[in-house]
């Protein structure tokens, strides 16, 4: 459905890790980055690296968010009350494009974002179509009855590769998530370490 198969696959290759914990990703086969250099040696990556390195994966795991989306989202979340990196957390993962995916509605988080951009969701009955939308503890999406019925929902909802984290109630045969509540860092079921207090530094430069 996504039409960002290719750029989601040289994302996996160019952090080098299986980004969505997928069967299908490069990374499995190549360990080498993309493009005709891709397989030149590594150098030791400075502490920049290593921060800068941090950001793009965790931006990449939600579908590659642009960087004006995630500036907005670590500055909201620093100043948030509590830890920075926990709050940047919970905001991402309250988007509505990452709760359609992590609710195992859609297949990846890039297909989430176009099912959302096409309409097919509803926020408390009411429908939306702002992948960026920010929902709250007990807010419930909905699919439309299209997208309920598209191959690749179906084939999202029983893959074996990922379950429902227990924040999320689910029921998939009438295509309806409710958020019971914001996760903490160690909740969220990420294939690939995540590190947002890298990220807080490489902002805070």
């Amino acid at each position: 459905m996504s039409k960002r198969l290719e750029a989601k696959h040289k994302i996996s290759r160019r952090i080098g890790q299986n980004l969505w914990g997928t069967s299908k990703s490069p990374t499995n086969k190549r360990e080498s980055g993309p493009g005709q250099h891709g397989a030149r040696r590594k150098n030791k990556i400075s502490d920049f690296g290593v921060q800068l390195r941090a950001k793009q994966t965790l931006k990449g795991y939600y579908g590659n968010i642009t960087e004006r989306q995630f500036r907005k989202i670590f500055a909201e979340a620093n100043r948030l009350r509590g830890d920075t990196g926990e709050n940047m957390i919970g905001l991402l993962e309250r988007r509505l494009d990452a709760a359609v995916y992590r609710a195992k509605l859609a297949p990846t988080p890039f297909a989430a974002r176009q099912i959302v951009s096409h309409g097919h969701v509803k926020v408390n009955g009411k429908r939306l179509n702002v992948s960026s939308a920010l929902l709250k503890p007990g807010d419930v999406i909905e699919l439309s009855e299209k997208a309920r019925n598209m191959a690749v929902v179906l084939a999202a909802a029983q893959s074996p590769e990922r379950d429902v984290p227990d924040y999320f109630e689910v029921d998939h045969h009438k295509g309806i998530a409710k958020l019971v509540r914001t996760p903490k860092l160690a909740e969220v079921p990420y294939p690939v370490q995540m590190n947002p207090n890298l990220i807080i530094e490489f902002y805070s430069r």
